[in-house]
This record gives C-alpha cells, sequence and structure tokens, in this order.
C-alpha cells in the first residue's frame, strides 16, 4: 500500500513538472536544468570524484582543469536530458516537426541502410541524447524496438512507455528479451541496444578508453546469428538547446568478422571502439557518473595474471597497436 500511494505521488510530481515545463521555451527549460546540474555537481562530491576519475582515467592527457571542466559539463547535461529532454521529446518530435530540432549528420550511410527493408542492428552509448536518437529514427518510419529496462514505478513506466510507442518505437523489456529479438529480427525488423552498460563479472570483458571493460555478448550473439549488420551511432547535442545531429562512427558488417579468428570478441571490441569515438567527440555529453568499469575480469578479482589466450584476442584487433596491448595487460 505505501509503495502503491509513493508512486502515485511520483507520477502526480512528474506530470505535473511536465505541464509547467510547457510553460516556458524548451531553451529556457535546458537553461535552468543546467543551472540545477551545475549546482548539483558542486554538492554532490562523490558522483563528481568518480565522473573525474572516469575522465582521468580515460583521457588522462588531459589537464586537471579540463578534467573539472568536462565533469561538470557532463552533469549538467545528464540534468537537462532527464529532467527536459525525456519530457519534452514526446511533444516536438514528430513526423513533421523533427527536421526543425535534428540534423542529419554523418548517419547517412547507416541511415540508408536502415531505410532498407533488411534487419540491422543499431548502437548507441549513454552520450549525446540516446532517446532523441531512438524517437527521431521511429518517427521517420524505421520499424524500430528498444531494449529498456522498466522503471521501478510502475506509473510513470507505462506512462513514458506510452508517449514513445505513440511515435512508433517499439519498447521491449529488457528480462527475456533474447526470443523476442530474435523474432523481429527474422522478420527484416531492427533492434537498438544502449551498449555501454557494465555486463556485471559474467559479461564479455573488451577495451573501452584502454581499460577492460564487461560487455554484453547479446549484440554479438545476434548479429552473428542472423548475419545482420550493427551500426553505431549518436545524436549529438548543439550548443545545449534542443537541437541535435545524427552521427555515425562505425557500421560492422558480416564480412568483417567472417574470418576473424574470435567474431563475438571482434564485434564486441570494434562496437565499443565506436562508442569510445563518440565520447572523444562530445566529452562533455558522456554519462561519466556511471559506472562503466565497476566489474572486473575473472584474473584481476583473483589476483592472477593476465591471461594468455585474452592477450592473443587483443592482439588479434587490427586496429590495436603493441603499445595498446601492452598498456592494457598493465592495466
Amino acid at each position: 500500500m505505501a509503495a502503491s500511494i509513493r508512486h502515485l505521488a511520483e507520477y502526480a510530481a512528474l506530470r505535473t513538472v511536465a505541464g509547467v515545463l510547457q510553460c516556458f521555451d524548451v531553451d529556457q527549460n535546458l537553461h535552468s536544468a543546467a543551472a540545477f546540474g551545475s549546482l548539483y555537481a558542486r554538492l554532490g562530491v562523490a558522483r563528481r570524484q568518480r565522473a573525474e576519475a572516469n575522465i582521468a582515467a580515460s583521457m588522462p592527457n588531459l589537464s586537471s582543469a579540463d578534467v573539472r571542466r568536462i565533469a561538470d559539463r557532463s552533469i549538467r547535461h545528464m540534468f537537462q536530458v532527464f529532467a527536459v529532454d525525456s519530457l519534452v521529446m514526446p511533444r516536438l518530435i514528430s513526423v513533421d516537426s523533427w527536421p526543425t530540432y535534428v540534423e542529419l549528420g554523418s548517419i547517412g550511410p547507416g541511415l540508408d541502410l536502415l531505410l532498407h527493408d533488411r534487419p540491422a542492428i543499431f548502437i548507441t552509448g549513454h552520450v549525446g541524447n540516446w532517446e532523441v536518437l531512438g524517437m527521431v529514427l521511429a518517427t521517420i518510419g524505421l520499424r524500430l524496438a528498444a531494449i529498456a529496462r522498466p522503471l521501478d514505478n510502475p506509473l510513470i513506466n507505462d506512462w513514458l512507455l506510452s508517449l514513445r510507442e505513440a511515435r512508433g518505437l517499439q519498447v521491449v523489456t529488457k528480462w527475456g528479451a533474447t526470443p523476442v529479438l530474435q523474432e523481429i529480427l527474422e522478420s527484416g525488423g531492427r533492434v537498438a541496444f544502449i551498449a555501454d552498460q557494465n555486463a556485471g563479472d559474467d559479461g564479455l570483458f573488451v577495451p573501452f578508453f584502454g581499460r577492460l571493460a564487461s560487455s554484453y555478448k547479446s549484440i554479438g550473439l545476434l548479429a552473428m546469428r542472423h548475419e545482420v549488420p550493427v551500426v553505431c551511432g549518436y545524436a549529438a547535442r548543439e550548443d545545449e538547446r534542443f537541437r541535435f545531429r545524427l552521427e555515425c562512427t562505425d557500421i560492422i558488417h558480416p564480412e568483417d568478422w567472417a574470418d576473424q579468428p574470435d567474431p563475438l570478441f571482434y564485434i564486441t571490441a570494434r562496437y565499443n571502439r565506436a562508442m569510445e569515438q563518440m565520447v572523444r567527440d562530445v566529452p562533455e555529453q558522456y554519462l561519466w557518473v556511471h559506472r562503466r568499469w565497476k566489474s572486473r575480469p575473472r584474473h584481476e578479482r583473483e589476483g592472477r595474471p593476465f591471461p594468455a589466450s585474452l592477450r592473443r584476442r587483443l592482439e588479434s584487433l587490427p586496429w590495436l597497436s603493441g603499445d595498446d596491448v601492452e598498456r592494457i595487460v598493465a592495466g
């Protein structure tokens, strides 16, 4: 009973906020959200320190001032995404209006591939606005299914879900999604993942910013089983406004992994490389506070030497130099 009352109160509060936001210009709302984000960055010491630590470890050539600046901008951006974008996006992004807010940048080749009536996998990371990306692709007519974890509040979850599905975006619950995804791909549809989430101790560990990071195997396994391309793209915010530019950092075709000694490792490592490029393009728009490197491979957890088999996998990746491999091994 207490949970139901709390859920109802949270839902009512969010609907009220959404209504208030409609009374003001969206860019004005974004400016206010950024101000709250800057305040939170100063008060939320633990999360800010985590963001700064992740930035410094990922881009060690940055000065301390640049690390602090990117961390602050990242938290400002996080507030803009969750407090404003997610609530105004269903109203502003429509079949007629999306060109007002979205520019098609380098995503052209990937979009051309997705527009053909063939199955494909689309991946992005927690960079730019991942929800705008999915919404725009669905709005322009792509039959797209996005994977999402249900929110803890069922009232808020159902409301936000209905807003997204009204634009043609199919949302598949993360739990038990594999059979649904297979059916979608077999019928010629496309599936979309936010692919930079920590997959836990049992995930596949591949390089991400020079450190091993746990990644889900499902994307690579689906691509291999159905022999479909993996398109890697993101939506970058422009000038802290509700304006976005769609970019593509890589397209991984079945023939790319056909002759690889470990196709699953290759696909997973390559789309992580593509996501790394997304972050390097707009580092202030990445969710640096999330624990991408929380889980560690078994040899680290057990204090054992770096496995020779994992070293060979790393050496098989054509974009890694010998020095790159040594840095990853050294940790």
